[in-house]
């Protein structure tokens, strides 16, 4: 079995980790994340949403359901 360094994945990680990153994929689903994901994406770059940094991420992958991409 292969041991996995924290630095290869992870399901929680600061922001400026998150941003050193190649590539991000940010998956939601639900409509109780249609809020947040509207605003990362249409909103500001605001600390009140963080994941609205990301706009300034050259390489993002959003993958959405319907319930979260409600409000887009």
């Amino acid at each position: 079995q292969r041991q996995m360094c924290i630095r290869d994945r992870a399901i929680t990680m600061g922001i400026a980790t998150i941003m050193k990153a190649k590539k991000i994929l940010l998956v939601a689903s639900g409509a109780n994340k249609a809020d947040a994901v509207a605003a990362m994406v249409n909103g500001p770059v605001d600390p009140a949403c963080p994941a609205s940094v990301l706009q300034n991420h050259p390489d993002v992958v959003v993958i959405v359901d319907e319930e979260a991409a409600a409000k887009l």
